[in-house]
């Protein structure tokens, strides 16, 4: 099975979309995805709707993104619903620069995403662009694995309603309701609203997820003005399920979850779980987009954002002592009592606010952009306690500090066209402050640091068009700093800094259409993940001194027939380490070059697509990534197995006077396989997230126009 599909993907490997938005405000928005598709860096651009739509039944996006070219995701209950993640090149997601529509979404200080606080959002996405490597300067931090944004649809031009449920294995259920006003006032303001309710048990034990979200949108156009205002955001409880399992576990019950665990008094058996140990946030998004037209050749984009986050996770601390969390010892009929049960919460009180402007300039031979950026983060840590048997002891706070971060940031870039060659360059400098203070002293929580950080990232390529496509070569220079956990576990950990090389070839041959990227990215002192966590399932990383990613990426989308394509990716890679020195208790060793963590050096999809009519389709998924490493020491007791998925999925629309009903069924994992894409180490030993065998969904769609 596995030779015929590398056989396919030899063949035809790559899908590379390249679709035209088609919404209200299609010039300016084509000639910016003309202008990126120009740029010599390697990029996908997905049409939500016709690439993920049939997909799309609950699953968060990092899932429904899993056959994207050199993409892993990842999920912590196993199913894809709750926290979900992905990796690209085998970086993950706090090196991975996210934005939606230009706004930076990855967390300020932890630099993670969190795609759990805005479920459904691929049902509000128009266009997804995906940037391995560096790519393009952008509004987020520096992308040290790739960059995606996510652009949010405009309401349509007429009126409709819409609902989106499904159905499926572990009690997952989405209720999805949306309206759209359709132009009015003159054919200026148009509306649209979307609130989506999603719940799944979880293939891991107890991790249930229930999330909340809405997208309210509304578009003004006038003239040379467009005015978009957007919010959107959403309300998650999910029950923890960060703590994986150890292998002998994973091998006799992979369902095992032992958060909330309670055990007896001498600490050897499970009696009973706390039925609250769960995650709870809420994260609101407001931003304004201004676009104005200042002449035939010059144009504005502005957008003011703010962005609010709030919640807290809770844990049950068995037998803990009074003093961890700053109270004195309790003295009842003449006897002291140092220990006893809590309930823990740790909150996260944020603020994230900001401007961005682009100015883009159009000329006959000559494209340019110049990009001032300014956001500020204010971010309250907290904590409290209250006593299981004693209540008197009632939301407590043993902890307080905060932390708060500053950029500004612009960008100059532009690509001029000469006969067959386009010369791009670009050139961005970042000044990022970042104060943290203590408020009040907690057990290991928080630290003072006072950190500036001026990088300038110089880029630079070249496009020689040929006949249906063009080569490409391009240089990027990167900084990143490094993130709140990074500087807490060693106030002197270094930056990141990156020379990027990438080269391609992109090319049409009627019905086919090919791509091929060779890259290089050579790192000094790399944050790679040392496959440890710390004590709420975040990765632990370290600087590597020296190290490098370089590989092949190869793609194709082949239309068969009216009725068949077949599209895929293949990515061959080698991702090591120099002269790795390792921590351990009595000092360093040298491991000499090691494979870099999470970084498998083969990944390749298929995507086989049948449509026998208009209305109907069929679609199978095959999805193969070799062995990969948890921690950067080479063990192979530490290392994960390869292993191979096929998904299936069908669409079938049914068109009735002003209403269509669609019908899709997605089936995963249909050959029940048995895998784990995601793990850590702990005391030397391998922890992994179980991931589910064979399950499905089913969803109807209506739509009345």
């Amino acid at each position: 099975m596995k030779g015929f599909i590398f056989f396919g993907l030899i063949a035809s490997p790559f899908y590379f979309a390249q679709n035209t938005v088609q919404d209200s405000i299609k010039t300016k928005e084509i000639e910016s995805i003309n202008f990126l598709k120009r740029l010599p860096v390697t990029k996908e651009i997905i049409n939500v709707e016709k690439d993920l739509g049939s997909k799309n039944l609950g699953q968060d996006l990092p899932i429904l993104l899993k056959n994207q070219m050199s993409v892993i995701s990842t999920s912590d209950a196993g199913n894809g619903v709750g926290y979900t993640g992905f990796r690209i090149r085998g970086v993950g997601g706090t090196a991975i620069n996210v934005m939606m529509n230009g706004v930076p979404y990855n967390d300020s200080e932890s630099q993670g995403t969190f795609f759990v606080n805005v479920g459904d959002l691929t049902s509000s996405a128009s266009q997804i662009v995906i940037q391995r490597g560096v790519g393009t300067s952008s509004n987020g931090v520096s992308a040290f694995g790739a960059s995606v944004n996510v652009l949010t649809k405009n309401p349509e031009e007429k009126f409709y309603v819409k609902s989106d449920d499904s159905y499926g294995s572990f009690n997952t259920y989405k209720y999805s309701a949306e309206v759209g006003s359709g132009k009015f006032w003159k054919d200026r303001l148009s509306l649209m609203g979307r609130y989506t309710t999603i719940h799944s048990d979880g293939y891991i034990d107890r991790a249930f997820s229930d999330l909340n979200s809405y997208n309210f949108t509304a578009l003004f156009e006038q003239s040379n003005t467009k005015l978009r205002f957007m919010a959107f955001g959403g309300k998650e409880k999910t029950y923890q399920a960060w703590n994986a399992i150890d292998r002998k576990t994973w091998e006799t019950n992979p369902k095992f979850n032992n958060s909330g665990a309670i055990y007896d008094a001498n600490w050897e058996n499970i009696v009973d779980f706390y039925d609250n140990e769960t995650d709870n946030y809420r994260q609101n998004h407001y931003q304004l987009l201004w676009e104005q037209n200042l002449s035939d050749n010059w144009n504005l984009e502005t957008t003011f954002h703010y962005t609010k986050g709030k919640g807290y996770y809770e844990n049950y601390k068995q037998d803990a002592k009074f003093s961890k969390y700053n109270l004195p010892d309790l003295i009842i009929d003449n006897q002291t009592i140092k220990r006893t049960d809590f309930i823990r919460k740790k909150w996260l009180n944020n603020n994230f606010y900001g401007g961005v402007s682009t100015l883009y300039g159009k000329f006959e031979n000559l494209d340019l952009n110049f990009g001032l950026v300014g956001n500020r983060y204010e971010g309250k840590h907290y904590g409290n306690v209250s006593g299981v048997y004693f209540p008197e002891i009632f939301e407590h706070e043993y902890y307080r500090n905060n932390g708060t971060k500053t950029e500004f940031s612009g960008f100059a870039k532009g690509i001029i066209k000469i006969n067959q060659f386009e010369l791009y360059g670009d050139l961005q400098l970042r000044n990022i402050d970042y104060v943290t203070s203590i408020v009040q002293q907690g057990d290991g929580e928080g630290a003072v640091h006072d950190k500036n950080w001026l990088f300038f990232n110089p880029k630079a390529g070249i496009n020689y068009k040929i006949n249906s496509g063009k080569l490409f070569f391009s240089y990027a220079h990167a900084h990143r700093e490094p993130n709140r956990d990074d500087l807490f576990a060693n106030p002197e950990i270094q930056p990141e800094k990156l020379h990027d090389f990438e080269a391609g070839l992109e090319k049409s041959f009627g019905a086919v259409s090919f791509t091929t990227n060779l890259y290089y990215m050579n790192y000094v002192n790399q944050l790679v993940l040392n496959g440890q966590i710390n004590d709420i399932g975040e990765f632990i990383r370290v600087n590597s001194g020296k190290s490098y990613r370089m590989g092949i990426e190869i793609g194709a989308l082949a239309k068969l027939s009216e009725q068949w394509n077949i599209s895929g990716n293949f990515t061959l890679s080698k991702n090591e380490n120099k002269d790795f020195k390792n921590e351990t208790e009595t000092g360093f060793e040298n491991l000499g070059d090691t494979p870099i963590s999470f970084s498998p050096s083969v990944i390749g999809n298929v995507l086989l697509n049948y449509a026998p009519t208009n209305n109907f389709s069929l679609g199978v998924q095959n999805q193969y990534v070799g062995s990969q490493y948890l921690d950067n020491t080479n063990n192979k007791e530490l290392q994960l197995n390869d292993y191979f998925l096929t998904d299936f999925n069908a669409k079938y629309t049914l068109n009735l006077k002003r209403t269509e009903i669609d019908f899709k069924f997605l089936l995963n994992n249909i050959f029940n396989k048995k895998y784990v894409n995601n793990g850590f180490v702990y005391d030397q030993t391998p922890y992994y997230f179980s991931q589910a065998g064979t399950n499905f969904m089913f969803g109807m769609s209506f739509k009345f126009k």
